[in-house]
């Protein structure tokens, strides 16, 4: 099996004025990533609003990736669910549509153990064979998977990747040193992109690349090539971009600067808001300041 490696755009849901699925944006939308030199494009993810989407919305959307990228770049989706048999189902979904890997969250209701969330990643990589990326992202799902269970995890033989979302920077570190070369650490937090980079991550899942994909490639790309000093500089530019997106709303963010800069981005699903026109203007500044506007 080849190792996915780079920045992987996940990428936002457009809707219509209706909350309908924008299904010519998000073709557009991919097209653009595409020819902006993006690794790879990940869908039903966080930024994607995966939780505010139907079953059949989630399936959907993933025929339209697959269709739409037609193997120029490999496609990842989250597939995650409250429970196994309906994680197991769409995973199954996900990878008979053609999908090269899936991104599974944890349970994100009830506070499962760490021996819980082993059995679940655990019962889903069993039924299915895809390759999995595990998630942890405690600020949203409300649950920590410890760098130990992680370990445990990795045993598993298609289990061979993980996003770390904590913000911790140690978590990198500390799983390397715990897995090897069994798991491959990915960076799952904007503003630490460089850092996770350096200490060795292999990926970047990266809403950012939603606004400004070829930058966000051009850093990893420096980061491979070991041209630290470049890279350093590229990440400081783009740096009040990824902070800004961290700091909140990183959704709705991300949506109305796609709409500044042309892109079909839409508006959030509610209950979640767009930006008010009062927090337009300091974005607006950001991308100008950057180059993208």
């Amino acid at each position: 099996m080849k190792k996915l490696k780079g920045t992987f755009v996940v990428m936002v849901t457009p809707f219509k004025e209706n909350e309908d699925l924008d299904e010519k944006g998000l073709r557009q939308n991919i097209d653009w990533y595409i020819k902006e030199g993006i690794h790879g494009v990940i869908c039903n993810g966080s930024t994607s609003e995966f939780a505010n989407l139907s079953k059949e919305e989630r399936k959907r959307v993933i025929d339209i990736t697959v269709d739409q990228v037609k193997g120029r770049v490999p496609v990842m989706s989250g597939t995650a669910a409250h429970s196994t048999r309906e994680t197991v189902e769409m995973t199954a979904y996900a990878e008979k549509a053609g999908c090269a890997a899936v991104l599974l969250v944890p349970p994100y209701y009830g506070g499962p153990n760490q021996n819980e969330i082993y059995e679940y990643y655990k019962g889903v990589a069993e039924a299915v064979p895809i390759p999995i990326m595990v998630y942890n992202n405690p600020y949203t799902s409300g649950v920590d998977i410890q760098p130990q269970t992680i370990a445990r995890i990795a045993e598993i033989e298609n289990i061979p990747y993980v996003k770390e979302s904590s913000a911790d920077i140690r978590r990198i570190h500390e799983i390397i040193m715990l897995c090897g070369d069994k798991i491959d650490v990915w960076c799952g937090w904007e503003d630490l992109a460089y850092e996770s980079l350096i200490l060795g991550c292999t990926g970047w899942v990266c809403p950012t690349a939603n606004i400004i994909p070829k930058m966000t490639v051009k850093l990893f790309d420096l980061v491979q090539t070991k041209k630290f000093r470049e890279a350093e500089k590229l990440y400081y530019k783009m740096l009040p971009l990824l902070k800004c997106l961290e700091a909140s709303q990183l959704g709705a963010k991300t949506k109305e600067a796609m709409n500044m800069l042309g892109r079909r981005g839409g508006k959030p699903r509610r209950p979640f808001l767009p930006l008010s026109k009062e927090q337009k203007p300091e974005l607006r500044k950001i991308l100008k300041d950057l180059g993208a506007l």
